[in-house]
């Protein structure tokens, strides 16, 4: 879900979404460092670079994977799909989509909630 703020962003959202999923694919492919390095290139311009303009601090977007992280209803950073059919001690077993934060300066905003699948850890 965009947040109403954010909805003209979301072409680099879908970018961010694409650069979060080479980032997990790496994770199979063994010699990856340079891929990674091109990879973290890519993130520092959309942390650091994108909107910032030589007067001003630093303003970008950042995204955030919640794989392993506990999960309960409260959370208002995801949007998450209950595997299973326990709904105590949830767990993030997938990450369709992860979060998407607007950074400026030293505060951030959900620019976009993260899409999961949760699973009881029992």
């Amino acid at each position: 879900m965009l947040e109403t703020n954010f909805k003209q962003y979301k072409p680099y959202f879908e970018l961010l979404d694409q650069l979060f999923e080479i980032e997990r694919k790496l994770e199979n492919i063994e010699e990856s460092n340079s891929i990674a390095r091109n990879l973290n290139k890519m993130k520092d311009i959309f942390e650091t670079n994108l909107f910032s303009s030589s007067t001003s601090s630093e303003i970008g977007f950042t995204y955030h994977n919640p794989i392993g992280e506990s999960y309960n209803e409260t959370r208002l950073d995801l949007e998450a799909s209950i595997a299973g059919n326990s709904s105590e001690n949830l767990v993030i077993k997938e990450v369709i989509k992860p979060i998407i934060r607007y950074k400026s300066g030293g505060s951030t905003l959900i620019a976009r909630k993260g899409v999961v699948v949760v699973e009881s850890k029992n």
